[in-house]
């Protein structure tokens, strides 16, 4: 039996753009119990879907997460067949305020009144995509990071038109698909994450522009270094931990004047000359282009279980999302 107090699960949802970061949307909703219809042109839809749905399941039953009490899913005939009935849609179209804006007329056509339209924008102000909606108090950002079926982690922004009920209905159906919704409640371009992994991808450039590191060490020093750590801590507790049984304040005293030394160029990128462009591409093929995107994608699944097996035995970080979904599982 589920439990009153539970966050509510739409019965039905649309996804309109099946590429990676849609597909993966469709997945989490449907192994949570949603039915979902799915726009997209391309031909290629059906096929993304079903291969992204089936390392889904793969991640969930290593996970241990129930998969049997999946609900539907279909390609829809045009935007406007997807969102006919939809209680929650997901957009997740490309990176273009105008084929976005467009896209939600086609939505809001059919769409019925009470409906949240959500956007994956990784960066574009909520403000500006709500612009020439008629209802745009309905609207808001939920941006996600990939894999969206094992990541719990949402960005739930409001524009200015947005309503208080609107961010607070969109994060109880984040909840009850087992996301951990963080509201983002400044707005602001490329929100919080995306801004953090702006600044490490800037300096990233730079050392390989100089020749200071390939695409391999870099990534060596974060995932067999300080990866880890943000795998269960964050930035300012694994400061914090720095900081010895003196605490936060020890570590700024001991490396806050470090803020000062010259040792990023944060506020500048090397030119994305070809020469550069070439040189991040072959570096990039020799580390692992001997393996074809669902292998990675099934070895970062794999990797992200075991992390979350982990963090959630020890109650601890995103393991504690994994348990609240466990048992929302087990009461249902």
């Amino acid at each position: 039996m589920a439990d009153a107090t539970a966050p509510a699960r739409p019965a039905k949802a649309a996804v309109v753009g099946c590429g990676v970061i849609g597909a993966a949307w469709a997945s989490r909703l449907v192994l949570s119990g949603v039915d979902v219809a799915i726009s997209d042109p391309s031909p290629q839809a059906e096929a993304i879907m079903n291969e992204v749905l089936a390392n889904a399941v793969t991640a969930w039953d290593d996970l241990g997460l129930r998969t049997d009490q999946r609900g539907t899913w279909r390609i829809a005939s045009s935007i406007g067949d997807a969102v006919a009935d939809a209680e929650f849609v997901q957009e997740s179209v490309p990176e273009r305020p105008d084929l976005k804006k467009a896209v939600y007329g086609e939505i809001e056509t059919a769409l019925a009144g009470d409906a949240v339209i959500a956007s994956s924008t990784s960066g574009i102000k909520p403000t500006e995509l709500q612009a020439d909606l008629a209802h745009p108090e309905r609207f808001v950002v939920g941006h996600p990071y990939n894999p969206v079926y094992l990541l719990p982690v949402v960005e739930v922004v409001g524009g200015e038109a947005t309503t208080p009920g609107t961010i607070e209905r969109a994060q109880s159906i984040y909840r009850s698909i087992g996301m951990h919704p963080v509201h983002v409640r400044v707005e602001i371009d490329a929100f919080i994450g995306d801004r953090l992994l702006e600044a490490v991808w800037r300096e990233a450039l730079w050392l390989v522009n100089d020749g200071v590191a390939t695409t391999q060490e870099i990534d060596d020093v974060i995932t067999y270094g300080f990866g880890l750590r943000w795998a269960q801590m964050g930035l300012f507790e694994t400061y914090r931990v720095a900081g010895g049984t003196g605490g936060f304040r020890h570590f700024i005293e001991q490396f806050g004047p470090a803020l000062e030394w010259p040792w990023t160029k944060l506020m500048d990128t090397p030119p994305f000359t070809p020469e550069l462009v070439d040189k991040i591409v072959e570096q990039s093929d020799a580390q692992s282009g001997h393996l074809d995107v669902r292998e990675l994608e099934r070895i970062r699944d794999r990797n992200v279980v075991g992390f979350l097996k982990v963090l959630e035995a020890n109650q601890w970080a995103a393991g504690a999302a994994v348990a609240a979904q466990r048992q929302g599982q087990a009461q249902d």
